[in-house]
């Protein structure tokens, strides 16, 4: 790590290694040199964040800005933020120096949650008075947007289905039990649903692709 320009003591490197120490940036990015690792790696996580993606791509803060053409500052802000208001050109420089698909610049932008809440509205209510707001936050061409709520509404509507015969029927407990614990996970994972739906489009590049 010294021949990497992050020199460390062997106690900094045990206390890595039993949890109680962290590396900084440097240091991590050298450790990943050294090991001959990426980043993502030592940091035991699927960059999820922008600060993440960036530790990722081995790049500090203050270069990613530069790439991007934006203050450091101001970039700063938008990782503690975790929200990214960036322009049209500093959002395209940005994908391409993160190599980030389509479904990971929504996370990268902070709208996974409004994503989210937008898809539990489509399936419990009316589906097609939220293909215009969910086409505004994912780029995808209304068709493709239409035909994943459509279906989430159906199999969403399949479950109130199935627990309503159960109740009429008068079944066990247990089984309405786990028809609603069936409902809850299928509510949890409503956004990964909708890009497993969406396909090869939520993970290729954006501005590179027709969605």
């Amino acid at each position: 790590m010294s021949a990497c320009g992050a020199p460390v003591h062997p106690e900094a490197i045990e206390a890595w290694e039993f949890g109680s120490l962290v590396p900084t940036e440097p240091q991590l990015f050298a450790l990943a040199d050294v090991l001959w690792c990426p980043p993502t790696v030592l940091m035991g996580v699927e960059p999820r964040s922008l600060a993440e993606h960036r530790m990722a791509r081995q790049l500090s803060a203050e270069r990613l800005a530069q790439l991007v053409g934006m203050a450091p500052e101001v970039y700063r802000g938008a990782e503690a933020a975790n929200q990214w208001h960036g322009d049209y050109r500093q959002t395209k420089a940005l994908v391409e120096a993160l190599g980030l698909s389509l479904r990971k610049l929504i996370g990268v932008m902070g709208r996974v949650e409004e994503l989210a809440g937008h898809l539990r509205a489509a399936i419990e209510g009316r589906w097609k008075s939220h293909v215009g707001p969910i086409t505004e936050i994912t780029t995808l061409n209304r068709t493709r947007v239409g035909d994943a709520l459509r279906t989430m509404h159906g199999e969403f509507a399949d479950f109130s289905e199935r627990y309503m015969g159960h109740v009429v029927a008068r079944n066990a407990d247990a089984r309405l039990k786990e028809i609603a614990a069936e409902r809850s996970a299928y509510l949890r994972q409503l956004v990964d649903h909708f890009w497993e739906l969406i396909g090869e489009a939520g993970e290729a590049p954006p501005f590179n692709s027709v969605h």
